[in-house]
C-alpha cells in the first residue's frame, strides 16, 4: 500500500522519514540524495551526500571542501540502502550526471524524477524509463499551452544572423548543450566562452560528454565581426544590455527570458507538457505527486482517472 507521507515537503526540502534522508534539500542536512548539480537542487554543507560521480564533481567545483563531509559516489543502476529504503539512480536526461531516484519500501516503488528532459542531448546520459507505483515529477512546464519546438530548427536560426551574437545561457548544462548544437548545426560560427563556463566544460570533457570546438573570449574580441558567438552566463549577459555591434539572445524554454520576438531561442532542458504526459504513461503509476512548478493542470487533466497530489 502506498504510504501517503512517504515523502513530506519540509522547510529543509523533500524528506523521507522512514529513510531519514532528503531529496535535493534546500538547507544543509545530515543525509542528502542529490538528483543533479544545479544550485537549486544541490547546495553545500551536507554531512552525507549520495550522487553520481559527475554531480559530485560539479559540486566540488562549486563548493570545494563544503561539497559534503562524506561523499558517496553512486553509479547508475547501483542499488544502495539508506536505513529501510532501497534506492537506485536512473539517468534523467537533464544534464550530465542527472538522475531519477527510484525508492523501494515495503514492496512499493516511488520514483522521483528530479528535473528531466526527453529531447536528444549528446552532452548527457539519455533518460531511461522505469515503472513505479508513485511518480514524483517536476512540473516546470506542466501546461498544455507549452510545447517546446524542435531544438535543431531553433539553433539553426543562428545561421541567419550575420553579426556577432551575445548568447546567454546557464553555465551548467545549457551552455554545453548549446556548444554541441552550434558545432553540429552552425559550423561556420566560432564559439567564445566565458571564463565561468570553461571549467564546467572541462568536467564534461573529462567524462567524455563534450567534444566540440570553442575557446575563451576576451573583451577585445567582442569588437571584431567574425561570426563569433559569445556564450556567457546570465549575469554577464545582462551586463551587456547596451552592447553594440551584436545581437543579444537568451536560450531558454521560458517566454519571459526571450530578448525579443525576432531573436527568440526556445531551447529547454526540461520536459514540456507532452513529455510529462509521456513520462506518466511510461511509469504507469497509481498516483502522481508534483513538485517544482504548477501541478494544477495535471490534476484537471487526470481528474477522475488518476490521483494527482500537489506537494508544493
Amino acid at each position: 500500500m502506498v504510504r501517503e507521507y512517504f515523502l513530506e515537503l519540509t522547510s529543509n526540502g523533500l524528506y523521507c522519514k522512514v529513510g531519514d534522508f532528503y531529496l535535493d534539500p534546500i538547507k544543509p542536512v545530515q543525509t542528502a540524495v542529490i538528483s543533479h548539480a544545479h544550485a537549486d537542487h544541490a547546495i553545500g554543507g551536507h554531512q552525507h551526500v549520495f550522487a553520481t560521480a559527475a554531480t559530485l564533481a560539479f559540486m566540488e567545483l562549486r563548493y570545494g571542501k563544503n561539497a559534503g563531509k562524506i561523499k558517496n559516489t553512486i553509479a547508475y543502476h547501483q542499488k544502495f540502502t539508506i536505513k529501510e529504503v532501497q534506492i537506485t539512480l536512473i539517468p534523467a536526461g537533464h544534464i550530465l550526471g542527472s538522475a531519477q531516484v527510484l525508492m523501494e519500501f515495503e514492496g512499493i516503488k516511488y520514483l522521483y524524477t528530479g528535473d528531466f528532459k526527453l529531447q536528444p542531448d549528446a552532452t548527457c546520459e539519455m533518460l531511461e524509463w522505469a515503472t513505479a507505483d508513485v511518480l514524483i515529477t517536476e512540473t516546470t512546464f506542466a501546461n498544455p499551452k507549452i510545447k517546446h519546438p524542435d531544438q535543431i530548427l531553433e539553433i539553426e536560426k543562428l545561421n541567419q544572423i550575420p553579426s556577432n551574437i551575445l548568447l546567454g545561457a546557464y553555465a551548467l548544462g545549457k551552455s554545453q548543450h548549446l556548444i554541441q548544437l552550434i558545432n553540429q548545426f552552425c559550423p561556420q560560427k566560432q564559439i567564445l566562452v566565458h571564463r565561468n563556463i570553461e571549467p564546467i566544460n572541462r568536467i564534461y570533457e573529462k567524462f567524455g560528454y563534450l567534444n566540440a570546438k570553442y575557446r575563451l573570449y576576451d573583451r577585445k574580441s567582442i569588437k571584431t565581426q567574425n561570426n563569433f558567438i559569445y556564450l556567457v552566463p546570465p549575469f554577464t549577459f545582462h551586463s551587456y544590455i547596451r552592447a553594440t555591434g551584436l545581437r543579444r539572445i537568451f536560450a531558454s524554454g521560458w517566454e519571459n527570458l526571450q530578448t525579443n520576438a525576432q531573436d527568440s531561442l526556445y531551447i529547454s532542458d526540461h520536459a514540456d507538457w507532452e513529455d510529462i504526459l509521456l513520462m506518466i504513461s511510461k511509469v504507469q503509476p497509481s498516483q502522481v505527486w508534483t513538485l517544482h512548478g504548477n501541478g494544477s493542470h495535471l490534476q484537471q487533466y487526470f481528474s477522475g482517472k488518476l490521483r494527482v497530489k500537489v506537494l508544493n
